[in-house]
């Protein structure tokens, strides 16, 4: 039996990941990215959309934990179950592309918040010294977590702690200078402030609200390391409940300590600027470093991730299998050594981007709705079938009602980021497609069923557009 466990991971290692994953970047962007885009009445129909329809995904991730303990790094798995294997590749594929994006992400806003403190230096995040930062970043993480999973999501685990203290600080901090006249002018927009409708208000912050729930599968990511299978489940849905909370407050206070007009005005990372508001300088400095301490880790913890997805669509024989090679440390080498290249090429490319920050949270946010929205619908799937509910048949009806809130709340977020992102997305699942091609062509296996072959065409289709939109400025990065 200690065998069996050992280098396993335990419930709270795994609601670690789960908070690690959760707790990077976005959280520490709140309150500007609310602000921008409403008041508190807004942000607070804005968090009981995205927590209902985020926590209905946690509740599905956990069902499907339960009722197919078999499907081991679930994001992708669960799709090829329910609809076949091009779509679990695209969303292997998408996850993987998508969480690259948000690790690019990551080291831009190391790069603007060293901006606040070294400007000539670092400037906005993607100056050439902050691209050689981030760089050999990418790097040390790389060769450290070749070393093996087990200490990488020990340091994880330890990190998660150090990152939250500067939170509980900002909140504390809140509170302590809360003013109930200030939050009431700004309750219904504020002063100073453009007029939209409510409908609009709250669409705006639509795209941040998925950036900050990724992460929410971790625990299901690395299903094959837990010590427990029922510990999956557990562990999203405590590290759900946590990080809610935390985003909950850290968007809605800030709105009582000064003018809504002035939080949206700070530079990013906002938490920062709109806690020197409150207490003054030294509140900055606190967050800034919190910040710094949050995206090392979320980094880490993403970076395992990413190497993760490829080595299980590898051994399911979904990507090439040359992702599927462990070293002796058991660490996916090839996977993480092509994951590491492509966020390198993307951290290279922000030197030439207009607004590298705020485009790659929304690409990130995007590319992760193909994947939830599978995994809603698998979930459907199964509950309706009762496959895995022989024990628990009084549970079918209950599982297949959060997963169909699941799934709608997936195709609203499809319609809040607009056209623009569905067709980037599609721009880049096409020349991803090769890799399907490789694998296919490996297993000697038919390469589309006549319904994939169609979905096949609609991705060329929206590549197409995509690129002729890119080609001729219709559609700016």
């Amino acid at each position: 039996m200690a065998n069996e466990t050992a280098g396993k991971l335990s419930l709270y290692s795994l609601t670690a990941m789960v908070v690690g994953s959760m707790v990077g970047a976005g959280i520490f962007n709140l309150p500007g990215r609310f602000a921008t885009a409403t008041g508190p009445f807004g942000a607070i129909i804005a968090w009981l959309i995205a927590g209902t329809g985020m926590y209905m995904l946690a509740r599905v991730f956990q069902a499907l934990a339960e009722r197919r303990p078999d499907i081991d790094s679930g994001v992708f798995a669960y799709a090829k179950a329910g609809f076949g294997d091009y779509m679990g590749f695209l969303s292997a594929f998408g996850y993987w592309l998508g969480s690259c994006l948000g690790n690019v992400f990551y080291w831009v806003l190391i790069g603007s918040t060293l901006g606040r403190f070294f400007p000539e230096l670092f400037g906005d995040g993607s100056s050439m010294i902050a691209i050689t930062v981030s760089l050999a970043g990418i790097w040390a993480f790389h060769f450290m977590i070749l070393r093996g999973v087990e200490q990488a999501t020990f340091i994880n685990t330890v990190v998660t702690i150090a990152k939250i203290v500067p939170l509980i600080v900002a909140i504390v901090g809140f509170v302590l200078f809360f003013h109930w006249d200030q939050f009431a002018e700004n309750f219904f927009g504020g002063v100073g402030m453009p007029e939209k409708t409510l409908l609009a208000q709250v669409r705006d912050t639509m795209l941040i609200t998925v950036f900050v729930f990724l992460g929410i599968e971790g625990a299901s990511v690395y299903s094959r390391f837990a010590k427990k299978r029922s510990d999956v489940g557990s562990a999203t849905i405590l590290g759900f409940v946590a990080v809610t909370g935390l985003m909950v407050a850290v968007t809605l206070l800030p709105y009582a300590v000064a003018p809504r007009a002035d939080i949206a005005g700070v530079a990013n990372p906002s938490l920062a600027g709109a806690l020197e508001l409150a207490v003054g300088h030294w509140g900055a400095v606190l967050i800034s470093i919190g910040v710094l301490v949050s995206v090392l880790g979320a980094y880490l913890a993403w970076s395992l991730i990413c190497a993760e997805v490829l080595f299980a669509a590898a051994k399911s024989k979904d990507m090439p299998k040359m992702f599927a090679a462990q070293n002796g440390n058991r660490v996916p080498a090839n996977a993480l050594w092509l994951t590491n290249i492509v966020v390198s090429l993307f951290v290279i490319s922000t030197y030439w981007s207009r607004d590298a920050f705020n485009f790659m949270l929304d690409m990130t946010s995007v590319t992760a709705l193909l994947p939830y929205l599978l995994v809603a619908g698998y979930g459907v799937l199964l509950a309706r079938s009762g496959e895995g509910y022989e024990a628990a048949p009084d549970k079918r009806g209950r599982d297949q009602i959060f997963s169909w809130i699941a799934v709608v709340y997936t195709l609203f977020m499809f319609v809040a980021a607009g056209l623009k992102y569905v067709l980037l997305v599609t721009v880049l699942f096409v020349p991803g497609t090769v890799l399907y091609f490789w694998a296919r062509r490996e297993q000697k296996a038919r390469l589309f069923t006549p319904v994939e072959l169609a979905i096949f065409v609609v991705v060329l289709i929206g590549g197409a557009v995509g690129t002729y939109g890119l080609l001729t400025g219709l559609i700016s990065p």
